[in-house]
């Protein structure tokens, strides 16, 4: 499969036409930043944590190394930084089992985490070779627009998808002002047979903005009402549970593109595409390539473009001129009729049959839209 970073470089020009805020497809090296308030008296508990969990990382594929780190001023504060081959391997194992299993017994001593993940554009320092094997550097700056794009994703148990579905679309939206810096600007909820998929754009800090979003007493009489439909049990007077519950939800963006038309009318599609056991991230990195292409069309029907990965979970989201009907490759996201036969053979179930009817695959991937609401200018 060929890669993102294969396609020529663009100019600062170039980048402007369209706005590539999030990638994790360009193949440089990656930059884990943890921030940990440590509960006073459990530095001790923590150190002994952090040391079997390096044991079991250090044998990751794409693993490079980590530091722990202590504050000066303050023995509470903790700061954890580690450094990846690229980001998909990052990804592939914070998002697993394993990871969930490892982390766990760190809970018990930490008060709050902040995770921030960066990919290396530039490096200095003696005996430095950019060109080494193993040391790929982002080749350009990506251009941002400020906002940040996340989703959760659960499934309810068989025959209560249309409760759950009248639940989810009859809540009252929480403030969408978090703090001087923090806002919500949109929420998306899609629905997929029993999967429930929510996506959020924030501008500011992201975790301030789900932990504000938790506290608002509308949100928790929505989740308290859902609570018996879910397949995985959460239990809210158990804060590990809704720990665990919520790091298993977790649906980051791998990638996301925006062309130049903003001010152009759009209706939001969502499609979801089950992948075979470890194909999810080649299955997302195939979307976003032809997200790329598509984007540089200045009259293409397809104005942002959002793809979703874990855990061979990957959903589509995208923005589309309003009342516009769009082909079923297009739909799917392919630059070609052509191309369903290296889409299909990275999905798995019914969706994977070879029979090339894009009408049929649309039909299958094609996801529910429950509620779609942004915050007031």
């Amino acid at each position: 499969m060929t890669a993102l970073t294969e396609h020529a470089p663009r100019t600062v020009q170039q980048q402007s036409a369209k706005c590539v805020s999030q990638s994790v497809f360009d193949g440089s090296r990656l930059r884990v930043v943890l921030l940990v308030d440590v509960y006073e008296g459990a530095q001790q508990q923590f150190l002994e944590a952090y040391e079997e969990m390096g044991k079991q990382v250090a044998s990751v594929p794409g693993h490079i190394s980590d530091q722990l780190c202590q504050s000066i001023e303050n023995p509470s504060q903790w700061l954890i930084t580690s450094e990846w081959e690229s980001a998909p391997p990052f990804l592939a194992w914070v998002n697993s089992e394993e990871h969930v299993r490892t982390v766990r017994p760190m809970h018990s001593c930490i008060r709050d985490t902040r995770s921030l993940r960066f990919h290396i554009v530039r490096e200095t320092g003696r005996g430095l070779d950019e060109t080494e094997p193993g040391r790929r550097l982002q080749a350009s700056p990506r251009i941002g627009d400020g906002v940040i794009r996340h989703a959760l994703t659960f499934t309810v148990k068989r025959g209560s998808e249309e409760k759950v579905a009248e639940i989810l679309a009859g809540y009252d939206s929480p403030e969408s002002r978090v703090d001087d810096t923090t806002r919500l600007c949109r929420t998306s909820l899609f629905m997929h047979g029993n999967r429930v998929v929510r996506a959020i754009e924030v501008r500011g800090d992201l975790m301030a903005a789900l932990r504000h979003v938790a506290r608002q007493p509308e949100i928790r009489a929505v989740e308290e009402q859902i609570n018996p439909y879910l397949e995985q049990e959460r239990d809210f007077t158990d804060e590990e549970s809704v720990r665990v519950f919520f790091t298993r939800a977790a649906l980051p963006a791998v990638h996301h593109v925006t062309s130049g038309h903003e001010e152009v009318p759009t209706e939001r599609q969502a499609l979801y595409y089950p992948a075979r056991p470890g194909m999810g991230m080649k299955l997302a990195e195939l979307l976003a390539r032809e997200a790329e292409r598509a984007a540089d069309d200045p009259e293409g029907p397809v104005l942002r473009s959002t793809v979703y990965e874990r855990n061979d979970v990957v959903v589509r989201l995208f923005d589309v001129r309003a009342g516009q009907e769009l082909p079923p490759a297009t739909a799917l996201g392919l630059a070609d009729p052509a191309q369903v036969a290296q889409l299909t053979t990275l999905l798995d179930g019914d969706a994977a049959a070879k029979d090339g009817d894009l009408t049929r695959l649309l039909s299958l991937a094609r996801m529910r839209l429950v509620t779609d609401r942004r915050a007031e200018a």
